[in-house]
């Protein structure tokens, strides 16, 4: 019997989906064969069709295999959007290797512990981020490292534009890419020809991805995903945007590829759906729109905050977005007036979805139909089942309608965490069932609403925010004792990381110097928006820090 939800479905939204029985390799080299000369990616207003892109990532293929990659080798991408990210993405999972997802804006304390964990050989990474992987320590497995310059994507007119002798060219030219020494060119990769196509392709049950995701300790932990999960969720997604349709759409590429998100939606999702995938390598709301002018979204994901900055230039510029009708929000909760400001403007819902990294990511989300609920992160997709339990008991279901943990189970649900059985056996219980972390509430129907978090993350610009991990940066400051890193609600949706330090005697708080510590060691997004000293840490008897003390503290003094 179906659950009490399918009910709320999208009319044609199966509540099953056909389970993968092969890999993604057969996904994008059925599009290559199918779409054929239908344009695959566009960038800056280059395109590369389908068959191009076929062409490519046999070619990257082979070089990876002359580096000497083999099936189940790690191989690290460090890289924002680009095309040859998608491009590197498929031809490391045609060796039958794992490709190894990563932030190229993290600092190299940052990817030290990946690179320790997944001991990656090889990486492909962009030429302004190599300087990083060259100071990782000489004991890293890493050997060979391909640097990627983004200009050789770029049409010509604009390679020859950022030639100019202009100051603001030149600026411009650095930020985008860097003289990467005694690295293997991205286009020297590619020299050798195709792979053969005999080579052997990986199994629908092998392992595809591991996305590290931050847990309650600090420590990033390395999410297992396999061709199956990934492949599955691709379907999943393909079920519920019903009505999209094949080669038809145009997909927006402004969440990084890097992350659980974007990497769902455009490159797995997207080539099945043998799309125009709109490549940008950072949101920039003028690129976005001036891009739409000419090949305007149908399919525009993203979180609040680009929903709004979006809506409002628009409007401002005189562009049209009635095209978009395929919009789901996701990383941080959606504010009322962002919905209502988005389809004022757009052509379709904005609705509101639900997903961990260990769930390859998504697992629920509001129907593109007037059953959606806003304020809710709606509810299971097909072939996805539920649970709410006593985050203290997770055998003993609660009642419904009461507080408790969530728990998935599913096709995408992963295998467990990269060379960590401990944290896998208390996130993945017996029979499949996924531990979010996170609490709800689910009403009759099984629409969901998060009301707290079982662990502690902050939830910033769509991350992930270890509050361990920013609170030990803050501590090796001279003039920082101890801190308790919280996050507190922002105006737009999801939260803003706040810093409350214990001053070391005699210490004075200069909070844009302590900013600027952590920028030197903290991606930007985990840098404390807010830094407040006080003269005492709540905490517990055993001297642990009480973040939910603090974070109530620090609401009661800055209301609002």
């Amino acid at each position: 019997m179906d659950a009490p939800w399918v009910k709320h479905y999208q009319p044609g939204v199966p509540a099953q989906i056909e389970l993968p029985t092969e890999s993604l390799v057969a996904l994008v080299e059925r599009s290559v064969a199918e779409a054929g000369s239908a344009v695959a990616l566009e960038f800056f207003g280059a395109t590369t069709t389908y068959t191009q892109l076929g062409d490519q990532i046999a070619r990257a293929a082979e070089g990876l295999r002359r580096l000497g990659v083999q099936a189940g080798d790690r191989v690290a991408i460090v890289l924002p959007n680009c095309p040859q990210h998608i491009v590197a993405f498929y031809a490391v999972l045609r060796l039958g290797a794992v490709v190894v997802e990563h932030n190229p804006l993290y600092t190299e304390r940052e990817l030290r512990h990946m690179f320790e964990d997944h001991a990656a050989r090889v990486a492909i990474c962009w030429d302004v981020a190599v300087p990083k992987l060259r100071a990782l320590p000489d004991d890293i497995a890493l050997e060979q490292i391909v640097a990627v310059n983004m200009l050789t994507e770029f049409p010509l007119v604009k390679r020859l534009a950022l030639q100019l002798p202009l100051t603001r060219t030149k600026a411009l030219r650095n930020k985008l890419t860097a003289p990467a020494p005694d690295t293997m060119t991205w286009a020297r990769l590619l020299g050798d020809g195709p792979l053969a196509p005999t080579h052997p392709r990986p199994g629908v049950g092998d392992l595809a991805v591991i996305g590290y995701t931050s847990g309650t300790t600090g420590a990033p932990k390395g999410a297992m995903l396999s061709h199956y999960n990934l492949y599955a969720n691709a379907r999943q997604g393909e079920a519920w945007m019903h009505g999209a349709r094949t080669r038809k759409e145009v997909f927006y590429v402004v969440l990084p590829l890097f992350h659980a998100f974007g990497m769902t939606l455009f490159l797995t999702y997207g080539i099945l759906k043998q799309a125009r995938l709109v490549l940008f390598p950072a949101f920039d709301v003028d690129l976005v729109l001036d891009a739409a002018k000419k090949h305007p979204p149908t399919v525009y994901c993203a979180v609040p905050p680009i929903y709004e900055r979006t809506a409002t230039r628009a409007a401002e510029r005189g562009i049209s977005l009635r095209t978009a009708k395929f919009c789901i929000s996701g990383a941080m909760n959606l504010p009322d007036s962002v919905v209502e400001l988005w389809e004022s403007t757009a052509g379709g819902l904005l609705v509101e979805g639900y997903g961990t990294t260990e769930a390859s990511p998504v697992c629920l989300g509001n129907p593109f139909a007037a059953s959606r609920r806003t304020g809710t992160i709606g509810v299971p997709f097909p072939s996805t089942l539920m649970k709410v339990v006593d985050p203290d008991d997770p055998t003993r279901e609660v009642a419904q309608g009461e507080r408790g943990e969530l728990l998935i189970k599913g096709p995408q649900v992963f295998s467990g965490y990269w060379n960590n059985p401990d944290e896998t056996a208390k996130t993945l219980l017996p029979g499949g069932w996924l531990r979010t972390g996170d609490l709800v509430t689910v009403d009759a129907d099984g629409f969901t609403t998060i009301v707290d978090r079982v662990k502690e993350l902050i939830i910033a610009g769509g991350f992930n925010v270890s509050p361990s991990e920013v609170e030990n940066v803050l501590r090796g400051h001279p003039d920082i004792a101890d801190a308790a890193v919280v996050g507190v609600p922002a105006p737009t949706g999801g939260e803003r990381v706040v810093a409350v330090v214990l001053l070391r005697p005699g210490a004075e708080l200069d909070a844009p110097a302590v900013r600027d510590w952590c920028r030197e060691r903290l991606a930007a997004y985990k840098v404390p928006r807010e830094i407040v000293a006080l003269n005492e840490l709540p905490r517990s008897m055993l001297g642990k820090i009480l973040r939910r003390q603090v974070r109530e503290h620090y609401l009661e003094g800055h209301p609002g």
